[in-house]
């Protein structure tokens, strides 16, 4: 199972992108658990997951984030603000799977 976090400012902005996510692991037959959360929840979740996307608004975080996942051997990176923006679930997974390896 492919184990993804999106982040985010509070979590609400990639919710959607979550379910398109998700729609377009299903129908790839991809076993994966997506899930969205806020950046303060970042230090609770970060363990669980095996890679962390971020949202375009939070990329300025993206180096302090990578610092505290290192220990856990997570990449942090930020999605594509056009594909954010366009909502291009397909090209965020495949983002999110070339990450993981």
């Amino acid at each position: 199972m492919k184990k993804i976090m999106l982040c985010c400012s509070a979590g609400m902005s990639t919710s959607m992108l979550v379910k398109k996510m998700q729609k377009e692991a299903e129908s790839r037959g991809l076993p994966a658990e997506i899930k969205a959360f806020g950046a303060a929840e970042f230090d609770n979740q970060l363990a669980n997951y095996q890679v962390v996307l971020l949202g375009p608004q939070i990329k300025y975080m993206q180096a302090d984030l990578q610092q505290k996942a290192n220990a856990h051997g997570i990449k942090v990176e930020a999605i594509n603000t056009m594909d954010y923006g366009m909502q291009k679930a397909d090209k965020v997974l495949d983002f999110a799977l070339e990450l993981i390896g």
